[in-house]
C-alpha cells in the first residue's frame, strides 16, 4: 500500500507519453472488469462521461450486453487471466476495438486484446488488490486530464495521518459516494470485506437515506468519499453513528480505507493478503 504514491507518479508519466490504445475523446466506450476492476471501471466511466469526453458505460465482464455496439471496449484485469474478461474479448473481436490494462505481460490477455497497456511496476502478490487498481485509475484520470500532483500528495497524507479514533472497533461500515466516487465507495467496502471480514455496505450518498441509514447506530461508521449532500452528516450524528469526512482526494481516501482494512485484519489476527475462499485470479473450468 505504501508504494502507491510512487506508482501513481509513474502512471502519470506514462499517460504523458501519449500511451496508445486508451479511449479517444468522442469514442463511445464500455469499460469492463471483475471485482475491484469493475469498481475502477465504474469510477472511470463516470469521470469520462461527466467531463464531456464521450459516452461511457461500465459492466461486470460477465454481464456485458452482447450485441450493443461500442467504438472501444476497455478491460481492466490485473492478472490477465480472468475467464470472464478473456471470453468477452474473444466475443468482441472484429466488432469493436479492444484495449486491456494489465499488470502481467506474460498472460493470455496480451493476445486477446487489440491493444494492451502493461503496468507491471504496479503488480502485487497479494490476493487483495490495492496498488494496481489505484494505479490503473490514476493512468486513466491522467489521460482524461483530471489528475494533478496534489492527488499524490493527498495519498502520502493518507498513508501517514492516524485513522479516526474509534474506527477500528466499529462493528459495521457504510461507504458513500456521488458520481465517480460511487465506484470508489463500493471498492472500499469490498476491501474491508476481503481483508478483514468486516460487515460493510456501499451506496450512492442520496440512496443511503432511502433505507440503509436504518442500520446506522452507535458503534457503526459512515464514511463519505467526496462532498457530502447537505444535511447528511447531521443525520448520521443523530443516529449515534460515527461520521468520517473524506477531506482528501477521493482516491487518496481509498488508501485510508485500505489502511483501515489492514488495521482491523491485524486486530482480528487475519492474513489480509490471503483471504479465505479467494484466489488472485478467477479461472473457470470449461462448461
Amino acid at each position: 500500500m505504501a508504494s502507491q504514491p510512487e506508482c501513481w507518479r509513474r502512471a502519470t508519466e506514462l499517460a504523458a507519453t501519449g500511451q496508445g490504445g486508451l479511449p479517444l475523446p468522442g469514442e463511445r466506450i464500455a469499460v469492463v472488469g471483475c471485482g475491484t476492476s469493475l469498481f475502477m471501471a465504474q469510477a472511470y466511466a463516470a469521470l469520462r462521461e461527466s467531463s464531456g469526453q464521450g459516452e461511457s458505460d461500465a459492466f461486470a465482464a460477465s454481464e456485458f450486453p452482447v450485441g450493443r455496439r461500442y467504438d472501444r471496449i476497455l478491460a481492466l484485469t490485473r492478472s490477465g487471466t480472468t475467464t470472464e474478461v478473456l471470453q468477452l474479448l474473444a466475443q468482441a473481436r472484429g466488432t469493436a476495438r479492444t484495449t486491456a490494462i494489465t499488470a502481467d505481460p506474460s498472460t493470455p490477455v496480451m493476445t486477446a486484446a487489440d491493444d494492451v497497456v502493461v503496468l507491471d511496476f504496479a503488480d502485487e502478490k497479494s490476493v487483495v488488490q490495492t496498488r494496481f487498481a489505484t494505479t490503473a485509475l490514476t493512468l486513466l484520470r491522467a489521460h482524461l486530464g483530471l489528475h494533478s500532483e496534489s492527488v499524490v500528495e493527498d495519498a502520502e497524507v493518507a498513508l501517514e495521518e492516524p485513522l479516526p479514533e474509534g474506527l477500528v472497533t466499529c462493528s459495521q461500515f457504510t461507504f458513500l459516494g456521488r458520481g465517480w466516487t460511487v465506484g470508489l465507495a463500493s471498492e472500499g467496502a469490498l476491501k474491508m470485506r476481503e481483508a478483514s471480514l468486516a460487515w460493510t455496505e456501499a451506496y450512492p450518498a442520496m440512496e443511503y437515506r432511502h433505507g440503509p441509514i436504518s442500520i446506522t447506530t452507535k458503534g457503526t461508521a459512515t464514511w463519505m468519499l467526496g462532498a457530502s449532500p447537505p444535511g447528511l452528516e447531521e443525520e448520521v450524528h443523530s443516529t449515534g453513528g460515527l461520521w468520517v469526512t473524506g477531506g482528501l482526494d477521493p482516491l487518496a481516501e481509498l488508501v485510508r480505507i485500505q489502511r483501515l482494512a489492514l488495521a482491523i485484519a491485524e486486530a482480528r489476527r487475519l492474513d489480509p493478503d490471503r483471504p479465505r475462499h479467494l484466489s488472485r485470479s478467477v479461472i473457470l473450468s470449461p462448461a
